[in-house]
């Protein structure tokens, strides 16, 4: 679950992060004095790029009313967040997050923050324990060289207690961007949170973010919540069913390594059903109908459901629906799922209904789609 900044920046304070002194305003709220003359106005929208949008605004406070409906011109009725100036000397980059592979906090650190850091060198990366000792200075080896010593020493204490904050509140990313140098301190002047969707009942609601959240799905999107998985739409070529987030971005890195793009990335809900190979593969099918989705992959790993149960699901779902694109097909069944049903088997099965495309190394299956692709 993507926060809002204003979401973020209030999570931030409670654990005494500094962030500048703001209130939220709705569409036609006043404008309160007691922030100055000249304020900063930011439409509270899930997306980024909202500066070269025209949706991060430093005014005068007289003109914020203008300013704002200008801003619902572009967005459609949203919150408004209105800040106090920050008086910046030098922005940074500072970003933890979950490394779905390693499953542990890394760091990501740049001299060159704010707007442009999509253009900048690719920043310092390592990885964070926030209950080691040391950890204030592994974060000051990490960004010494790039930075005077008392910054670097500020940026370091600051590192692990970002790192416990993430894994306090359940977050999978905390960007500070920028991360700003002030007179008075470091100011995070922007942030970007997500928090783990699984957690989101352990802890307060956050009725602006879930309703932007829920705003910005597509109707795929929705219909596969209720249905019991998560499902993201994405530009691609190959529309790719999987279950679980660490295989899913196992298959999306293979696509890409070959030239290849995804078109949607499916991952468990938690509660949700125990099966949704038939929900994923309707969701899958109606996103390969699009012309510029050119082929299905469907990759599963069983560890003890029946591996018989889940070729007999697809068999059943692709005798109803035949695939609009050409469908690659693989699986990986550890032991306990292939008893009295093996791999040969279930091979055998799916080739008699005409799926020949059959791998169980994922590499391979996706070798033999981009060749056939290519061709």
């Amino acid at each position: 679950m993507r926060l809002t900044e204003m979401d973020g920046k209030a999570l931030l304070r409670r654990h005494g992060i500094a962030v500048p002194r703001s209130v939220v305003l709705g569409a036609s709220d006043p404008v309160p004095l007691h922030l100055g003359a000249e304020v900063v106005l930011k439409a509270q929208i899930l997306e980024g790029g909202r500066g070269k949008r025209g949706l991060v605004r430093r005014a005068a406070a007289a003109d914020i009313p203008a300013l704002r409906q200008d801003m619902i011109a572009i967005t459609g009725e949203v919150s408004f967040l209105l800040e106090e100036p920050v008086q910046i000397e030098r922005e940074l980059y500072l970003a933890l997050r979950v490394n779905g592979t390693t499953q542990r906090i890394e760091c990501l650190f740049s001299t060159d923050g704010g707007v442009e850091i999509e253009q900048a060198a690719p920043p310092a990366r390592w990885d964070l324990d926030p209950e080691d000792p040391f950890a204030t200075e592994v974060s000051f080896a990490a960004v010494a060289a790039a930075l005077p010593p008392d910054l670097a020493a500020r940026v370091a204490r600051l590192v692990p207690r970002l790192a416990r904050i993430l894994r306090e509140e359940d977050l999978e990313l905390l960007e500070l961007n920028p991360l700003a140098v002030t007179p008075a301190g470091l100011v995070a002047c922007d942030a970007k949170l997500v928090r783990d969707s699984a957690a989101v009942a352990r802890h307060d609601a956050l009725p602006v973010s879930a309703a932007l959240e829920e705003a910005a799905l597509t109707p795929l999107e929705r219909q596969a919540r209720q249905r019991g998985f998560a499902l993201v739409e994405m530009p691609g070529d190959v529309a790719l069913v999987s279950a679980g987030a660490g295989l899913g971005m196992q298959l999306l890195d293979l696509l890409a390594d070959h030239g290849l793009r995804a078109a949607s990335f499916m991952d468990n809900l938690q509660g949700g059903p125990a099966d949704t190979t038939e929900a994923r593969l309707e969701a899958a099918f109606a996103i390969a109908a699009r012309p510029e989705v050119r082929a299905i992959l469907f990759y599963t790993t069983l560890a003890s459901r029946p591996l018989a149960e889940r070729v007999e699901t697809l068999l059943a779902f692709l005798a109803r629906n035949p695939p609009p694109k050409p469908l690659y097909l693989g699986f990986a069944a550890a032991h306990a799922a292939a008893r009295g049903f093996d791999a040969e088997a279930a091979r055998s099965r799916l080739n008699a209904a005409g799926i020949a495309a059959l791998r169980d190394d994922p590499l391979e299956l996706v070798r033999a789609l981009a060749t056939d692709l290519a061709a």
